[in-house]
């Protein structure tokens, strides 16, 4: 089973980037939810590693760059020539967005690409969504 972090690069995420540059993606609380991330190119690449000679089990498809909200979506904000997100509280967040958005800005918990590296001989592409995200955003 693989599991994939968010998905970004061409047509994977396109909507975020237009979120973003609009500012309707805002930080919610203060931001601590950590996520993994992993380009569309590289998850493909993981798959076709795991189909080739993967042997049965879970493995975490994501770069080697966990992060908390409010450090990467200031920093893809930045990266599409967008003013920084807003920010909102947990309680308005929840109103808006619901209890799953505002967990996974707030509370989400990372995971290691260890094992699929280990055990698939993968590795990502773009190590961290920095470089990914400056790649898929420039085009």
């Amino acid at each position: 089973m693989l599991r994939y972090g968010a998905f970004y690069g061409p047509g994977a995420s396109d909507l975020v980037v237009t979120m973003v540059r609009k500012r309707q993606l805002p930080v919610i609380g203060g931001g601590a939810g950590v996520w993994s991330f992993v380009e569309i190119t590289d998850a493909a690449a993981a798959t076709v590693a795991a189909v080739d000679h993967g042997a049965p089990g879970v493995y975490n498809i994501v770069d080697d760059d966990p992060a908390p909200v409010a450090e990467w979506l200031p920093y893809l904000a930045e990266v599409a020539g967008a003013k920084p997100p807003l920010r909102v509280p947990a309680w308005l967040g929840r109103l808006l967005a619901g209890q799953f958005v505002v967990a996974q800005m707030t509370s989400a918990r990372g995971s290691s690409n260890a094992k699929a590296r280990k055990e698939l001989g993968w590795e990502p592409r773009y190590a961290s969504w920095r470089e990914g995200f400056r790649a898929w955003v420039s085009g």
